[in-house]
């Protein structure tokens, strides 16, 4: 196996790539100039005919780097299948087809068809048989149409398996390798997988002829690209802080991720309460009902879906413009893949995180796993969000000024005006109010993790200069109460300050220790370890989305 792992920093243009002129046209409507590095590196390796296994990602554009070689194989002519791509879901089977009819716009004669369970099989049957190229489907599905003969594969030219690991995890193995085994000896064989067990290998090491090995890791390929934050917010206030950067943003479309169905319907519920165009999609809902809500997406009738992990698989809607992270997933590798929604093929994206308490220590693993930068913000003020709405009315006002006669609507104001005693001015003021809405609530400012256990007007530093029996009453009942608290960590061992200096290698002798006088660092650390339980402040004023980092 040949292996390529390079430092490609994506500047090949798509028209330097010897790729057909009809396919470049559709790339360029589509507004591509450059490649992604997967496509980089994988385009040429497949034009030359070879096979390939490619580990990347989601949102690294995998699509275009199989269907434009694949595009480019196809005889027009022959209306008899010559590509076959496995997807693990009917969600990914439909977009990657509708990838490629984007990209054969121009090539007259190719036709694509998406194949999966669910969908009355006698109608694929009739569309099978009216002359299809490239067909894009489940496993399951593609199996039970070789085995109805209504696909032949005497044709064949290149076969590819997408996310093949979530293939495998979905229990498709037998039926993968009963579609491997009913390709013709001659054939060229693409296989891409964010990672690569074990039974992969195994795959690869039986169907394909000397593969090139690409890899790109997860800096190459989305972090890098997206401008990421988090936020410190107490649990309670997280819609609320949800719905202020939705406010403050205002991305034309966006995925809110949680980690549960029921955040899911939860988060939902009070963004439509808000008046938000929002719909949530997670494992409950119904074939149908799942199709509804990514109609609604795709078509822009709905501008936030919110999403768990699992139900996510597979959407593949451009033009995110960012991705909120309600909930810190539990693995980094979802972290990843979430915020590869947003960003795609060269384009701007932004990624917003609320974590609480402890999860600041999940964003320091992001940053090291994923060798990126997630930036602390505060969370919009109140005032910010009233100045952006006020902002935008008044374009959109400037704007009806320019393309309308307002004059007998002039009158009219100042005849109310005059009638009923109020100014133009009052007047307007109450329009504007009518259209932004009450101000929202303040979100009551937390310290930050490090330093729970800081108390006001009488903490650890208080209790520990009033040496001698010279302090007030106040400050020695402080001091009893400590001791008394210890004492009862000690017994028990399960209150929560004795778990932390278990944690970081503190004993009991330890907290003793700093109550009498041990050195300043053992004294700092102690405070840090007693952290709290978040930090929000308040995000500077500025307008444009794109402008706001």
């Amino acid at each position: 196996m040949e292996e390529r792992n390079e430092e490609f920093e994506n500047k090949l243009r798509y028209s330097d790539s010897g790729i057909h002129p009809d396919i470049l046209k559709a790339v360029e409507e589509m507004g591509f100039e450059t490649m992604t590095p997967i496509q980089e590196q994988a385009i040429p390796v497949l034009l030359d005919g070879k096979d390939i296994i490619g580990q990347a990602q989601t949102g690294t554009g995998k699509t275009a780097a199989f269907a434009i070689p694949m595009i480019q194989s196809i005889d027009p002519q022959l209306k008899k299948p010559q590509g076959i791509i496995l997807c693990p879901t009917r969600e990914l089977a439909m977009q990657a087809a509708e990838e490629i009819r984007k990209l054969t716009k121009y090539m007259n004669g190719i036709k694509v068809l998406p194949v999966y369970g669910g969908q009355d099989i006698g109608r694929q049957i009739r569309a099978l048989s009216q002359g299809v190229q490239i067909i894009v489907g489940t496993p399951g599905r593609v199996m039970d149409h070789l085995r109805r003969h209504t696909i032949k594969t005497g044709h064949i030219k290149m076969i590819v398996l997408d996310e093949a690991d979530e293939m495998l995890n979905m229990g498709f193995r037998e039926d993968i390798e009963t579609v491997l085994e009913d390709m013709p000896k001659e054939h060229q064989m693409a296989l891409f997988s964010a990672t690569m067990p074990q039974a992969i290998l195994d795959i690869t090491g039986t169907y394909q002829n000397n593969a090139v090995y690409i890899k790109v890791t997860p800096k190459e390929i989305t972090v890098a690209a997206i401008k990421q934050a988090y936020y410190r917010v107490a649990k309670k206030d997280k819609a609320e802080a949800l719905i202020r950067l939705i406010d403050y943003y205002q991305p034309a479309r966006s995925l809110v991720f949680c980690n549960t169905k029921r955040m899911v319907d939860e988060i939902t519920g009070k963004l439509k309460e808000r008046g938000y165009e929002a719909e949530g999609l997670h494992g409950d809902l119904s074939q149908n009902q799942r199709d509804t809500v990514m109609n609604l997406f795709r078509n822009g009738r709905c501008a936030i879906l919110i999403a768990t992990d699992v139900a996510a698989r597979g959407i593949d809607v451009s033009g995110v413009d960012a991705v909120f992270n309600y909930d810190v997933p539990e693995d980094i590798e979802y972290y990843v893949h979430r915020i590869g929604r947003t960003g795609r093929a060269g384009r701007k994206g932004r990624s917003f995180t609320l974590i609480s308490g402890r999860e600041i220590f999940k964003i320091r693993d992001i940053e090291r796993i994923c060798h990126t930068t997630i930036r602390e913000r505060k969370i919009p003020t109140p005032a910010d969000i009233t100045k952006v709405k006020s902002g935008k009315l008044f374009s959109e006002a400037m704007e009806v000024m320019e393309l309308k006669d307002l004059a007998e609507l002039k009158r009219t104001i100042q005849i109310a005006a005059e009638e009923n005693g109020f100014s133009v001015l009052e007047l307007a003021a109450a329009f504007m109010q009518m259209n932004i809405g009450d101000e929202p609530e303040e979100i009551k400012e937390e310290k930050p993790y490090a330093e729970r256990g800081r108390r006001s007007g009488r903490g650890d530093r208080s209790g520990r200069g009033d040496r001698g029996g010279r302090g007030t009453r106040r400050s020695r009942q402080d001091r009893a109460g400590r001791s008394e608290k210890a004492g009862r960590s000690e017994k028990s061992g399960r209150s929560e300050k004795a778990g932390r200096n278990e944690k970081s290698g503190r004993n009991e002798r330890g907290i003793r220790g700093d109550r009498s006088g041990r050195k300043e660092k053992m004294d700092r650390n102690t405070k840090a370890a007693r952290g709290s339980k978040g930090e929000k402040g308040f995000l500077s004023k500025r307008s444009k989305f794109d402008s706001k980092w």
